[in-house]
């Protein structure tokens, strides 16, 4: 299972990866984040409207099941990246 929160976080969009690693932001403040819609890109993605208002994300069948393969690692690596930088998920 993949919370709203967790795509939310890990958008694959240009505003949260940014165009290259310096770039990528890190996103705080999801923890209550909801999934408002969810509309097929093609036969190979979706995009997925969060209720903050995000939507510039296309989330591929690939990206979503490395995004469930490796979801504990990434989460934990998020976690960390939260209080290294003295953000909270609320």
């Amino acid at each position: 299972m993949l919370s709203a929160e967790f795509l939310r976080v890990l958008s694959p969009s240009a505003e949260v990866r940014g165009h290259s690693p310096a770039d990528r932001k890190t996103v705080f403040g999801k923890r209550q984040v909801t999934i408002a819609n969810i509309t097929p890109v093609g036969n190979y993605a979706v995009r997925i409207l969060f209720s903050d208002g995000h939507d510039t994300g296309i989330y591929t069948w690939t990206y979503l099941r490395e995004l469930a393969e490796e979801r504990d690692a990434r989460w934990e690596t998020y976690l960390a990246e939260l209080r290294e930088k003295g953000l909270s998920r609320d």
